[in-house]
């Protein structure tokens, strides 16, 4: 009886052979982009020209983002300013752990005391950022080129 080298693994085991041929330089490019991205589109929601804060943002944050410890004011400018620096940074992959850390600190804050019930959003977010944060900007990334752990 001749036995046969297909099995029911061997789709899984193709599988693995791709995902591990790919480089994980690549895989945390893609994922800096991506979570940058979602923050820098946000940030742009605040702002109307390049960076002046909208009477709307304002509103958001005196009424519906209560965020404890500080003034709707200062919410909103920190907030805004993050959601344009941070993105920048980590398309560049500059100071990546710092950065992803921060939006991290930031997602949390969102979570907690502004939008909880969008907690299954917030846990992809948290899992991209703390692959970051454990990472680094990996080997396409200016904290590569600048020697920054």
């Amino acid at each position: 009886m001749a036995t046969s080298k297909f099995s029911w693994r061997s789709p899984f085991s193709l599988l693995a052979t791709i995902g591990t041929s790919i480089p994980d330089s690549f895989l945390l490019l893609i994922a800096r982009f991506g979570i940058a991205f979602i923050f820098f589109l946000s940030g742009r929601t605040k702002v109307t020209g390049l960076l002046t804060i909208s009477d709307s943002a304002y509103y958001l944050f005196e009424d519906e983002y209560k965020v404890p410890l500080l003034s709707p004011y200062v919410a909103v400018h920190v907030a805004t300013y993050a959601e344009h620096a941070f993105p920048i940074l980590l398309v560049l992959g500059l100071f990546t752990r710092f950065t992803a850390l921060s939006l991290l600190l930031m997602t949390l804050i969102i979570e907690i005391f502004v939008y909880p019930q969008a907690w299954p959003t917030h846990l992809s977010w948290a899992a991209i950022l703390l692959l970051l944060v454990a990472k680094g900007g990996g080997k396409w990334s200016l904290d590569k080129l600048l020697k920054i752990p």
